[in-house]
């Protein structure tokens, strides 16, 4: 696994800044840094953002967090080391005084999930789009059953990728350890939707301010 993650920035970043917030974009299996980049425009966010490359080379210029195992179940601790990965790319690259938006899809929801999960002080309002969490107990879970920080999960009702199990595992889990807001849209696959976007818009300026969403 290459640790040493490759990334797409906004314009203007810098390293010396201390935005309050930045956020931060996973991708999903097979596909790479760029793949979301539309979504800073489209959600109209007026915050610094960075897009990681995944681990793993997958060939066809894809990159996955983690091989596929046993569908809706992976193995935990190549998801750990991806997570580490991930905080190795923040200590480097983010002042220590921002907090970190994470918005993955698919494997990468999971793993904006496992940002919280391991850090929950320095993460806000992650958002998990068609995506799931990891059966295995991480560091941060004790505290999120305190504190209860609120997270957004939506998935579509025709998304035939994400395994069942993983689904159910995601909601028992998710109610009990963050302040759920939850949608499932009908008739989306496995993707994303204008519908969905408009509601990680919402979500987003709720949670971190609406001063920091321009209007998309």
């Amino acid at each position: 696994m290459n640790t040493t993650l490759r990334d797409v920035r906004s314009p203007g970043w810098s390293a010396t800044d201390a935005p309050e917030t930045m956020v931060l974009f996973l991708h999903g299996f097979g596909s790479n840094e760029h793949d979301l980049l539309q979504l800073a425009p489209a959600l109209g966010l007026a915050l610094p953002w960075a897009s990681l490359r995944a681990p793993l080379d997958v060939g066809n210029g894809g990159a996955a967090w983690f091989s596929i195992t046993t569908p809706g179940n992976p193995d935990a601790a190549p998801v750990e080391e991806a997570t580490e990965a991930i905080w190795a790319w923040i200590d480097e690259n983010v002042n220590p005084a921002t907090r970190v938006v994470p918005i993955g899809f698919s494997q990468g929801g999971l793993m904006a999930s496992q940002l919280l999960r391991t850090r929950p002080q320095r993460v806000v309002a992650p958002v998990v789009l068609g995506g799931f969490i990891l059966g295995a107990a991480q560091p941060g879970d004790s505290l999120l059953l305190e504190q209860r920080p609120a997270l957004f999960w939506g998935r579509g009702a025709e998304d035939r990728v994400i395994a069942p199990i993983a689904i159910t595992r995601s909601g028992e889990f998710l109610p009990a350890h963050t302040t759920l807001t939850e949608h499932v849209y009908p008739g989306l696959a496995h993707g994303i939707n204008a519908s969905e976007l408009s509601d990680v818009r919402d979500f987003i300026t709720l949670e971190v301010g609406a001063q920091v969403v321009a209007s998309a």
